[in-house]
């Protein structure tokens, strides 16, 4: 059974898409610990990212550097941080999350609930950082 981000690859769930390329896609977390909280996802669905290639982990990793780069533009924050939990969704992905304390990438915390609107405003402002 396809992955939850699959799906959103795929275009079966819609999702608030920062960047894509041939084999990576980028979007913001629907369940964000802040404002701004994206995923890095290869589109290739394996579940646990040290199965990955070579080629493909590094492939990812310089394509989050990529989304990184934008956000700590057009995002007011300390930093990006980024985090690989891999406990949730069986498919591989980097959370991107803007730091403006070492709390802001606690995953025990409440997740934000963001409008519709919210979540776009989000991610047009990520996207004309490109």
């Amino acid at each position: 059974m396809a992955s939850i981000f699959t799906k959103i690859i795929t275009r079966e769930l819609s999702a608030e898409i920062i960047a894509e390329d041939k084999d990576y896609i980028a979007f913001l977390d629907s369940m964000p610990l802040v404002r701004g909280h994206v995923l890095v996802v290869p589109k290739q669905e394996v579940d646990y990212i040290f199965n990955l290639d070579a080629e493909s982990l590094t492939g990812l990793h310089l394509f989050a550097q990529k989304i990184a780069k934008v956000m700590d533009r057009t995002i007011k924050c300390t930093r990006i941080g980024m985090a690989v939990i891999g406990l949730e969704v069986p498919h591989v992905h980097i959370h991107l999350v803007p730091l403006r304390t070492m709390d802001d990438i606690n995953f025990t915390r409440a997740k934000l609930k963001l409008s519709k609107e919210e979540f776009a405003e989000i991610a047009n402002a990520i996207r004309a950082g490109f």
